[in-house]
């Protein structure tokens, strides 16, 4: 097999017609189509009857992170528009930044940066009856972003503030702007950790009925936490993947996720690309712990599993590495990141399959779901697409099984 690193990105390119990108959700989120893809075949049925397709003894893994409304729009005295774009707090975890209610700081995109000629900017709204000014304060650069300082009055949090001014981010591919059914349906239904500035996708089809289903075959549910940052739909812009930056996201997992997914003895089946990254880059921190007990944090390198892959352990061991090391510094959650790249050539230590959605031609989510199913990907995109299913964010599933 062809080093990962040698991959041409070229040959994971499929034509995706405009008129085939789903620039708004259906109705019902559970009445998208479903492509259930196994070693025996193709199959077509709606995701409300997802569970029929499930293993009984299978546990499904959800990424519970919210997208915040990341996008902030100042408007100048000249009648210029600045944007600043929210990509993750500076030195500070995600969840204490939202919680400072009069000053915080973040990594931010600029949009129309040259027009910001001043330092400061401003903008005042109205938030429970109390008028907020909320000011930004460009500090350095830091490659392609800025590092940005907010400050605002009323004592209100800053998650507060930014659900209130802000405007939730769709992804670049829409070629539209959000709307107002856009912050209850770009938001799956059990998001609760707020830090995204993209939504997991494949859990946007899940609903309370669907989770009945899931309940009354006995399939298990757990949830964990990765940030999608915007890097997610960086392109793959080099000739092989060798030479493309993976983006680097947070992850979060409790203690007890660890030893659910531990004891668990049937299928772990993730729903959507984050929660596969997740879970798997926990995997390789156990196994580098397995080689260095006194590591500090958590954090998984682009090329950690290919150079690794010798030192590879079961999963109930790696895990258990993980709980190990949690425990011994008196940790119930696991705060880490990640810059895991699934290309061909890796090997899966803890899925078993994967509920997501319709990839971006040369994408590196389209890569992760062919390191699963190997060519058969190229099968069942083209039925998707010879078959009137809809692709990308608020597209139609897919069930992929081992």
């Amino acid at each position: 097999m062809i080093e990962p690193q040698q991959i041409r990105i070229d040959d994971y390119d499929y034509p995706l017609p405009e008129d085939r990108i789903a620039k708004f959700p259906l109705e019902r989120r559970d009445q998208s189509k479903l492509l259930v893809c196994k070693e025996d075949g193709l199959q077509e049925s709606t995701f409300a009857h997802v569970a029929e397709f499930l293993p009984q003894d299978a546990l499904l893994v959800f990424n519970n992170t919210k997208v915040i409304h990341a996008r902030l729009f100042f408007r100048k005295p000249t009648g210029s528009t600045i944007e600043i774009f929210c990509l993750e707090p500076w030195n500070q975890p995600v969840a204490t930044a939202f919680e400072e209610r009069e000053h915080c700081v973040w990594t931010c995109f600029v949009g129309n940066n040259k027009k910001w000629k001043d330092s400061t900017l401003s903008r005042t709204f109205t938030l429970n009856d109390t008028e907020v000014t909320l000011v930004a304060t460009r500090r350095e650069a830091v490659t392609n972003t800025w590092i940005v300082d907010f400050s605002w009055n009323g004592g209100f949090s800053f998650a507060e503030i930014i659900e209130c001014a802000g405007v939730i981010p769709l992804p670049p591919y829409l070629n539209r702007e959000a709307e107002a059914s856009d912050k209850e349906r770009y938001q799956t239904v059990y998001a609760l950790h707020e830090g995204s500035v993209a939504a997991p996708t494949a859990g946007l089809h899940f609903t309370p009925e669907v989770f009945d289903t899931l309940k009354a075959k006995g399939i298990g549910t757990e949830f964990v936490t990765l940030h999608v940052g915007a890097g997610t739909f960086k392109p793959v812009n080099t000739p092989t993947i060798g030479e493309h930056e993976m983006h680097v996201e947070k992850v979060q997992l409790s203690a007890a996720n660890l030893q659910r997914i531990i004891s668990h003895k049937g299928p772990v089946i993730p729903v959507g690309t984050t929660s596969v990254r997740t879970l798997e880059s926990v995997y390789w921190f156990g196994v580098k712990l397995s080689q260095n007990p006194d590591l500090e944090a958590m954090h998984v390198m682009q090329w950690d599993p290919y150079q690794l892959e010798s030192s590879a352990i079961s999963k109930e061991e790696a895990l258990s590495n993980v709980l190990d090391w949690m425990q011994g510094r008196g940790e119930q959650l696991l705060d880490g990141d990640t810059q895991l790249l699934i290309a061909p050539g890796y090997k899966y230590h803890v899925i078993s399959g994967i509920i997501t959605n319709f990839h971006q031609p040369k994408s590196t989510l389209l890569l992760l779901v062919s390191a699963l199913v190997g060519e058969k990907w190229k099968e069942c995109y083209r039925y998707a697409l010879d078959h009137q299913f809809r692709f990308l964010s608020y597209g139609d599933s897919c069930l992929f099984l081992k």
